[in-house]
């Protein structure tokens, strides 16, 4: 009897593994295919997007002589490498000591280091441009790099919290054990061995922060203009192969360090 029913269990999965197999192709149809449509849209050489003429590079190198799009490249740039430096350094800190430490209310800290994550974009936006308001603090290329590093900290003290929580601690002990201090330990022993996990919290911050629009949006004052805000303002005007072209850029770069992140991870693991 239990023969027979496996048999019957395995015939009617072979008969529906078809349909799944349908199912999955049309899902990631539906999440890949206009993308793939940008892209190749960014090479098409007639400017209305819904009419393919022939394979043109030429709405790339009107891409790199805009000026508007130069200036938001850079801007992006230092937004990106700044907040990535400042919430790396912090947040390793702040994941050292959670890992490490035990203190009153650290359950509490743990929980409000998830809120960045988990709290809808739009609503830490205000928050930020009301406290910026609050202290009367002009808006600027300056508050943007300090919005990116406040909903950024979070992500690398989570990714390195979670790496010293398999940390074998008897290395750091054999290391003072042969002489050296607290800080000869941690940069020769400790650091090194959670290297990996912290640069992929710093790639992914760094990805977090080239993308960011919603936050942006709230805290960047005159000349603060970041690459989304630019596309979304030229989205405006219509669809054209120069947005597709930088977008297709934009697209690269992210996946590439997303890429990098998975295989740091990977390696760490």
């Amino acid at each position: 009897m239990k023969g027979a029913r496996g048999k019957g269990l395995g015939a009617r999965a072979g008969e529906s593994a078809p349909v799944l197999r349908a199912v999955s192709w049309l899902v990631y149809a539906f999440l890949y295919a206009p993308i793939v449509v940008l892209v190749v849209f960014s090479f098409n050489a007639e400017r209305q997007t819904a009419v393919w003429k022939h394979f043109t590079f030429d709405w790339y190198r009107v891409l790199f002589r805009d000026e508007l799009i130069g200036h938001a490249v850079v801007n992006s740039l230092l937004v990106g490498v700044m907040a990535t430096v400042v919430a790396t350094v912090i947040g390793t800190m702040a994941g050292l000591a959670l890992a490490r430490h035990g203190f009153r209310g650290k359950r509490v800290t743990i929980s409000l280091l998830y809120l960045p994550v988990i709290v809808p974009e739009i609503v830490v936006g205000a928050a930020l441009v009301s406290l910026f308001g609050f202290i009367a603090m002009r808006l600027s290329l300056t508050t943007v790099i300090l919005a990116h590093v406040a909903f950024s900290i979070s992500y690398v003290a989570l990714v390195v919290r979670a790496r010293l929580a398999g940390f074998d601690r008897s290395l750091e002990e054999a290391a003072m054990d042969l002489g050296a201090n607290r800080w000869q330990t941690f940069w020769w022993v400790t650091l090194p061995l959670i290297a990996p996990g912290v640069m992929s919290g710093a790639l992914l911050v760094f990805t977090l922060s080239i993308d960011d629009y919603i936050i942006t949006s709230f805290v960047a004052g005159p000349g603060a203009t970041t690459l989304p805000l630019q596309i979304y303002s030229m989205v405006k005007t219509g669809v054209t192969p120069e947005i597709n072209a930088v977008s297709t850029l934009l697209l690269v770069v992210t996946i590439g360090l997303i890429a990098a992140a998975q295989r740091l991870e990977t390696a760490r693991r």
